[in-house]
């Protein structure tokens, strides 16, 4: 999985719900990017590792889940994307997805991002609430290290002040120096803990943001989406349903048409 050199859309709902609500979000992301002519990847997660409350729902764990997106692929042909959180899923889960994903709040843990390289397969790397973009460069060194070339990094806001994130879009210029960048547009209008037992969100801050991120350079966008976000098991408030998702996608191509030639 190589993101250099053309736009690629990465979507999915935030947890695995079971399969057959799965397999329906994974088609239903493959028909929009089809009918726009733009390569996806459907991202889901087999564990939330990091919810707010431990009552919260976490997802089917690692082989339930695994074996959920195995179907996924083979059912829809769409490359996946999932979670890692520990150096021992690395392995199991770079023998099923694509990309294996960092989580923020890990992407300065050494011996996980050595793990994931070590597999051979990409990996996106969410820039933890806390770096500055210049971070990064050295998590791409760590995994060049392992001779990992196929590296993703994703802004997805950094914390300002208690319970809010804020987008610097210059990050997203100084990242691009280190490898490709995707924009995270939903997880970047999370309200970190603000439901007490829960992250809250406004998803309808989502698409303005993704719009100024495409205009800035991107090589992929990240959104969570939802049949139902009001419902959704995990990230519901930030999550998008299939028509914000689609009309944003519209948006982001039309802003990337309109700047062909103007951006590195």
């Amino acid at each position: 999985m190589n993101f250099k050199g053309q736009f690629t859309l990465i979507a999915g709902p935030c947890v695995i719900e079971g399969e057959e609500f799965t397999l329906r979000h994974a088609r239903r992301v493959a028909e929009i990017a089809r009918k726009h002519g733009v390569p996806a990847v459907f991202k889901c997660s087999f564990d939330k590792a990091n919810r707010t409350s431990g009552k919260s729902f976490r997802g089917p764990g690692l082989k339930e889940g695994l074996r959920v997106l195995s179907k996924v692929k083979a059912e829809t042909g769409l490359p996946v994307l999932t979670d890692v959180h520990s150096e021992d899923q690395c392995g199991p889960a770079a023998e099923v997805v694509d990309v294996l994903q960092i989580p923020a709040f890990l992407s300065r843990q050494t011996d996980l991002l050595l793990a994931a390289g070590r597999t051979g397969r990409a990996v996106n790397v969410k820039k933890g609430q806390f770096l500055a973009p210049e971070d990064m460069k050295n998590v791409v060194a760590k995994l060049a290290e392992t001779g990992c070339r196929d590296v993703l990094l994703t802004e997805r806001g950094a914390s300002f002040g208690y319970n809010n994130l804020v987008v610097d879009m210059r990050g997203l210029v100084t990242m691009r120096q280190f490898a490709p960048v995707c924009f995270d547009a939903t997880h970047s209008v999370q309200r970190p803990g603000s439901q007490g037992n829960a992250t809250g969100g406004d998803r309808t801050l989502a698409p303005p943001l993704a719009r100024a991120a495409a205009a800035v350079g991107i090589d992929a966008l990240f959104c969570e989406v939802h049949e139902d976000p009001d419902k959704a098991l995990s990230d519901g408030p930030n999550s998008l349903t299939f028509s914000m998702w689609e009309a944003l996608i519209v948006d982001v191509l039309r802003i990337r048409s309109a700047l062909a030639g103007h951006q590195p």
